[in-house]
C-alpha cells in the first residue's frame, strides 16, 4: 500500500488517538459499562432488610450495615447481603463514582434502603496532609448526593492529634461518635450535634489520645478504649502509631471506658496495663458480658457488669500470642467457643504472622498455624486488619499485605486445630468480609497492584502510590468470582461495606469520594 508521507503520519496520529481512547475506556470500563448511578437490585431491599431485622443486634440499629463492622463483635460477617452475580459462570462489574467528594472516607453504613452514612477527614493523604475532620456525612445511598455533613473537629485549628474513628449508628437511628477525648451524639436524620461529653485520657497526654473504638454491649451502654499515640510524636492520622512506634518511640497505656448512650455520662474507666491500639470487641460469654482485646503483648479479656455499672479484669484470662519476631496483635475475631487473633499488627522483618485461637472458657488452651509460611529474608510481614471469620462455616480469614497472600483457615469447633484451606496471591491491607447465606458465602478482599513489583511494601503504604480493586471470591475455596477494575486506594484498614440491592461501597482516601459497585452475571452478548 502506498501512502503520502502526511497520509501515513495521519493515519497514525488516528491509530493512536484510537489507541489512548480504547486505553482509556479499558481501565473506566466498569464506570463506562454503568454509565451512570447504580441503584442495586431494587426488588431485594425489602428482603435483605426483612432478613437483617430477625438477626439480633442488641444496642445498634437493625438495618443491613448499621455497626461499624457489622455488629458488637466486629465480626465482618453480613448474611442478608446479596451477591448478585453468578456462582458458577463469568462475571461483570458495573461501577459509579460518588457524585460529591468526601476526602479520607474511613467508613460507610447504612440506615434504611437509600440511606448511607460516611465517615471521613481523618486520613491524611499526599494531597491533603492536614485533613479537616473528622466529619459524618449523609448521603443518598445510590448518587452520593450529600444530604449533610457534620464536622466535629478542625486540626489546623485545634492542633489535636486526628485519626480514624468508627461509626455505629444507635437503635434510635441516632449516631453515637467518638474522637480525641470526646464523644458526641448526632442526629441521624439532621446531623445535628445533640449532646457531648469528654472522656478520661488516663496517664496519656490530651493531645495523644484517640477514642477511635466505640462498640456498644447487648444491654446497650457504650464501651470505648482508645488508641494512643506515642509520645512526642507529632504525626497525624492512625499511621502515625506505626511511623512513630518504628522510630523507638513509647505509646502511653491506653483506658477502657463505658458511658451511657443517652446522656453520654461516664459510668466507669478502668485503666489498662498497656497501650491498646487495636479495637476491642464486645460479646455475650454465658450470662456475662466479655470485652475482648489485645493490650501490649497479650490477649486479655474483661467484663461490663450492666446492673453494678462496673468494669472489670479477668485476670484468669491472659495470653500471650506473640512469637518471638512478631509485632503487635489486631483485634480479636469470635469463632465458636474460640478466639482468633491476628499477629503482625505492626510491620516485622523478623518473623511471619499467624493466626492464634485461644478457648473462652480455658485460656491455656492455645492453637497456632502460621497460613504463609515462614519469612523469606529482605521481606516484610503486615497484617493490620484484624481476622474475618465465618463462624457458621468454621472458616477463619488472615491477610497479610507484607507476605501479598490472604488465606481461608478451617477450624476444628471441637479442638481447636487449625487447617490452611486455601491461600490466595492478594495484597490487601482491609477487612475480609463474608457476604449471603451460609451455603453460598462470599468473601469480599481488597487487592493492591504496587506502582512496581519490586516496591518494598513501607514505602508502598507511606506513599500510597498504587491501585486497588475489589474482588469476589467463593469463601470456602478462594475461587475467584468476579474482580472489579483497578482505582485510588482506600484508606488502610478499612472496610469494602456491602449495601441494598447487592451492592458494596468502595470508600477511598484521596477525596475523590467512593465507588458503588455491582457484580452481575457477563451479559451473553459480551
Amino acid at each position: 500500500m502506498n501512502t503520502k508521507p502526511g497520509l501515513t503520519a495521519l493515519l497514525a496520529g488516528l491509530a493512536l488517538s484510537l489507541s489512548l481512547a480504547q486505553g482509556a475506556d479499558a481501565a473506566d470500563s466498569n464506570i463506562s459499562a454503568a454509565n451512570g448511578p447504580i441503584p442495586g437490585d431494587v426488588t431485594l431491599y425489602a428482603k435483605e432488610l426483612a432478613c437483617q431485622q430477625k438477626i439480633s443486634t442488641p444496642g445498634y440499629y437493625p438495618s443491613l450495615n448499621g455497626a461499624e463492622i457489622s455488629d458488637s463483635a466486629r465480626s465482618g460477617m453480613f448474611p442478608c447481603a446479596t451477591f448478585t452475580g453468578s456462582h458458577d459462570g463469568p462475571n461483570a462489574v458495573y461501577a459509579f463514582r460518588s457524585v460529591d467528594d468526601y476526602p479520607g472516607i474511613s467508613y460507610m453504613n447504612n440506615r434504611r434502603p437509600g440511606e448511607l452514612y460516611i465517615v471521613g477527614g481523618e486520613y491524611p493523604t499526599k494531597d491533603d496532609p492536614r485533613m479537616v475532620g473528622p466529619y459524618i456525612a449523609k448521603a443518598d445511598a445510590t448518587t452520593g448526593a450529600q444530604v449533610w455533613r457534620t464536622y466535629l473537629d478542625n486540626l489546623n485549628v485545634s492542633g489535636r492529634w486526628i485519626a480514624n474513628a468508627n461509626l455505629n449508628i444507635l437503635p434510635d437511628g441516632n449516631i453515637a461518635f467518638a474522637w480525641s477525648h470526646f464523644i458526641a451524639l448526632v442526629d441521624g436524620d439532621t446531623g445535628e450535634i445533640l449532646k457531648t461529653n469528654t472522656l478520661p485520657p488516663g496517664d496519656a497526654p490530651l493531645e495523644d489520645v484517640n477514642f477511635k473504638h466505640l462498640t456498644i454491649a447487648p444491654d446497650g451502654t457504650l464501651i470505648l478504649k482508645d488508641q494512643t499515640r506515642p509520645v512526642g510524636c507529632t504525626l497525624q492520622g492512625t499511621m502515625a502509631i506505626i511511623a512513630c512506634a518504628q522510630k523507638g518511640m513509647k505509646m502511653p497505656n491506653s483506658v477502657l471506658v463505658a458511658v451511657d448512650p443517652e446522656t453520654l455520662e461516664v459510668l466507669d474507666s478502668l485503666p489498662l496495663p498497656g497501650p491498646a491500639p487495636s479495637p476491642h470487641i464486645v460479646s455475650p460469654y454465658g450470662r456475662q458480658i466479655a470485652i475482648y482485646m489485645g493490650v501490649g503483648d497479650t490477649a486479655r479479656r474483661y467484663f461490663w457488669h450492666p446492673i453494678r455499672k462496673k468494669l472489670t479484669a479477668d485476670d484468669s484470662w491472659v495470653v500471650h500470642p506473640l512469637a518471638e519476631g512478631q509485632e503487635a496483635l489486631t483485634a480479636p475475631t469470635i469463632v465458636g467457643d474460640w478466639v482468633a487473633v491476628q499477629t503482625n499488627g505492626l510491620f516485622s522483618n523478623k518473623k511471619a504472622s499467624s493466626v492464634v485461637v485461644i478457648h473462652q472458657d480455658d485460656a491455656t488452651r492455645t492453637e497456632t498455624i502460621f497460613p504463609f509460611g515462614e519469612l523469606k529474608p529482605g521481606a516484610f510481614s503486615f497484617a493490620p486488619p484484624k481476622n474475618g471469620a465465618d463462624p457458621e462455616n468454621d472458616m477463619i480469614y488472615s491477610a497479610d499485605m507484607g507476605m501479598k497472600k490472604v488465606a481461608g483457615i478451617r477450624i476444628d469447633p471441637e479442638t481447636g486445630k487449625l487447617e490452611t484451606a486455601f491461600v490466595v496471591d492478594d495484597i490487601s491491607n482491609t477487612f475480609q468480609p463474608v457476604v449471603g447465606s451460609a451455603d453460598k458465602r462470599v468473601l469480599l478482599l481488597t487487592n493492591i497492584k504496587l506502582a512496581s513489583d519490586d516496591e518494598p511494601i513501607p514505602q508502598a503504604v507511606q506513599k500510597s502510590d498504587y491501585t486497588e480493586q475489589l474482588t469476589w471470591r467463593d469463601a470456602a475455596t478462594g475461587k475467584l468470582l468476579a474482580e472489579s477494575d483497578f482505582f485510588e486506594p482506600l484508606t488502610v484498614n478499612s472496610l469494602t461495606a456491602p449495601g441494598f440491592g447487592g451492592r458494596v461501597y468502595f470508600p477511598t482516601a484521596d477525596g475523590k469520594g467512593f465507588y458503588v459497585l455491582q457484580p452481575m452475571p457477563q451479559p451473553t452478548n459480551q
